[in-house]
């Protein structure tokens, strides 16, 4: 069987909302995939920032293995130990004080927007929403009423209480604050906005407004969680608590799961019944999470991140002194984008066939996040392969 065949299938029978590529990917291991043409390539997306213990990590693969034996699922009117063992460990590495699982990061935004509205509600204050311009957060319909407009367009009518203002601007946030507003939710670091993090003084300024006026801060870190940076979250860097925390994508290691954390102050304003989920947290996804979480401590991922973030950066760096298509680099840790002068995706194929596997993101950035545990050789291949693909492009005249 070819790339093509299972390809062709898909089109017939799939519901088309992704554009695909034309390949089948059926071996995984580490930083690398196999297609079913036996081609090897290095993953430079990790699932778009999902695997960052690798491929199928055998830690990981263990632990579903023997715990999809025993129990697979219960009803949340029970409690299981890995999920009680994940709650803990997150609050703890969090610093925050309750914990709810969810299966993806949209559901996980949905829930923190549904209890800052909670709180806000218990303090006599209304239920709006600020996001940021670029933001994504989602593909439901209140977390596009969030995100850019494009999500939006043949939706409508889009949930209401919801506004956006400027990225790190914080005068166009002060001109939004009224009685009215429940929240504020803001990535540290734009993913599909073309990794973009958050101005240090912004975020601070940011931070003390929330306070002072009793507002809801949430840090969207579904993409930016679980060690990408260097730190646990995002926020480490930032040294910025926000009342609420979204988690997803790297949580499971490639098992669905995401969750939400916030402070005793929030979780105070609910009751029995406000929330709750069929699957979230079930005892497959939290021992997926729990043999994840534990990797990234004994394999010193974090560590990993920051090291290898910081090598990449700097060859990157090295690569747009003599190529003008390369207009700026940033990102912390494994989370990198390359804004180009030019359109991506034509440098994304032609990596692809050089067998690299990275993504365009906001039209014209290369978007960077493999596996924390990718080895150096494989890092060293793709800035070998990318100096050479990137030289083939110039800056259109204007």
């Amino acid at each position: 069987m070819h790339n093509q065949d299972l390809h062709t299938k898909d089109q017939q029978f799939y519901l088309p909302t992704f554009k695909r590529i034309p390949i089948t990917f059926i071996k995984g291991k580490g930083s690398n995939l196999w297609d079913i043409e036996n081609k090897k390539y290095i993953d430079l997306l990790a699932g778009i920032a999902v695997n960052n213990v690798g491929h199928c990590h055998p830690k990981v693969v263990k632990a579903i293995q023997e715990q999809a034996a025993d129990l697979m699922h219960i009803s949340n009117f029970f409690v299981s130990p890995p999920q009680v063992a994940l709650a803990e460990l997150l609050v703890n590495l969090s610093g925050l004080d309750r914990v709810f699982f969810t299966n993806s990061g949209a559901e996980s935004v949905e829930g923190a927007i549904k209890i800052a509205r909670r709180y806000a509600h218990s303090i006599g204050r209304g239920g709006k929403i600020i996001s940021m311009h670029n933001s994504f957060h989602g593909r439901t319909l209140a977390t596009i009423a969030t995100g850019q407009p494009k999500y939006q367009e043949g939706f409508g009518p889009m949930p209401q209480g919801f506004v956006q203002v400027p990225f790190n601007d914080l005068e166009a946030l002060k001109n939004e604050i009224s009685k009215d507003l429940a929240a504020v939710i803001i990535e540290p670091i734009q993913g599909e906005g073309g990794i973009r993090p958050a101005d240090v003084s912004y975020l601070k300024s940011v931070k003390e407004l929330c306070e002072k006026e009793d507002v809801v801060l949430i840090f969207d870190e579904i993409q930016s969680g679980i060690a990408r940076t260097g730190k646990w979250f995002a926020k480490d860097i930032y040294e910025i608590q926000p009342d609420i925390m979204t988690l997803a994508k790297g949580l499971g290691g490639g098992t669905p799961i995401g969750a939400f954390l916030c402070n005793e102050k929030i979780a105070k304003a609910i009751q029995f019944g406000d929330h709750g989920t069929t699957f979230g947290g079930n005892p497959l996804a939290t021992s997926a999470a729990l043999a994840t979480l534990k990797v990234i401590v004994e394999e010193n991922l974090l560590q990993s991140a920051h090291d290898k973030g910081l090598w990449l950066k700097a060859k990157l760096e090295e690569l747009k002194l003599t190529n003008p298509v390369i207009k700026e680099v940033r990102g912390e840790g494994l989370m990198l984008g390359v804004e180009l002068a030019i359109p991506a995706t034509e440098l994304v194929q032609n990596l692809l066939k050089a067998g690299i596997i990275a993504n365009a993101t906001a039209i014209n950035v290369l978007r960077l996040v493999p596996p924390l545990n990718i080895p150096m050789e494989d890092l060293e291949q793709f800035i070998e392969i990318l100096s050479v693909e990137i030289k083939k492009f110039q800056i259109p005249k204007s």
